[in-house]
């Protein structure tokens, strides 16, 4: 730990790349441990097939009652770690934000500098005339959200399965990461392309990893701990 907070105080140009673990002490369950979302079925259907484009085109309703049910959690709030990279940010430390989630709690906890690699389910759009609508209108509407402007299918603005992340936040991401000193690589398996290709754009000093698990990063790690990250940056 110690030299995890050598390495921070030396360095000037920090980007966080962050997974599903970042967001588990918000009280949002991650998606590939062993009890995590992804080791269940539902309903005959993996999570993944749900969560795909094709199934949303085709069974939006069923859908609807997935992501309900088991994508949104709106009372959650940032934890010790979204709180810390905030502090960073002031301190003009930490140039970017890099995140897999779609829970917007880097936002919430009033990060600018945020690559939201899959979207964020607080944006929702109108696949016909893309009006825009809170997260509010989701959790308040039952079976399929329709638009108010044109009666419309409202879609979250969510990477699902099948589509390709937004382009220019890819850029973005990448030229960040390629300008790092340092790359913390967090709570994240590295599983999910083309965001754990991200990291192979790093070339700066000090790569660290913080993740429970093993990840494809280990080998090129200087620093690696395995330890709860809420934990981590509490003690910060």
């Amino acid at each position: 730990m110690d030299r995890l907070w050598e390495i921070i105080e030396r360095s000037r140009r920090i980007v966080f790349f962050g997974g599903a673990g970042v967001s588990t002490a918000s009280g949002i369950p991650d998606f590939r441990s062993d009890d995590g979302l992804y080791s269940k079925e539902f309903g005959g259907r993996s999570p993944e097939d749900i969560l795909s484009a094709t199934f949303f085109a085709l069974h939006t309703k069923e859908f609807y009652d997935f992501y309900r049910f088991r994508m949104l959690y709106p009372d959650a709030r940032p934890a010790a770690v979204h709180r810390y990279l905030f502090r960073l940010e002031q301190e003009d430390k930490l140039r970017g934000i890099v995140t897999q989630n779609i829970d917007g709690l880097h936002k919430m906890a009033g990060n600018k500098r945020v690559y939201e690699l899959h979207g964020n389910v607080h944006e929702n759009y109108c696949v016909d005339c893309e009006a825009s609508y809170p997260l509010e209108k989701i959790l308040e509407s039952e079976g399929v959200p329709r638009c108010d402007r044109c009666g419309g299918i409202i879609k979250p603005w969510v990477v699902l399965y099948g589509e390709i992340p937004d382009k220019y936040t890819m850029i973005g991401a990448t030229r960040e990461i390629t300008g790092a000193d340092t790359l913390i690589v967090a709570g994240t398996s590295l599983a999910v392309e083309p965001a754990a290709s991200l990291i192979d754009n790093f070339s700066g000093r000090h790569l660290i990893v913080i993740n429970k698990e093993a990840t494809p990063a280990d080998e090129r790690a200087e620093l690696i701990i395995r330890e709860d990250i809420d934990k981590v940056f509490k003690e910060a």
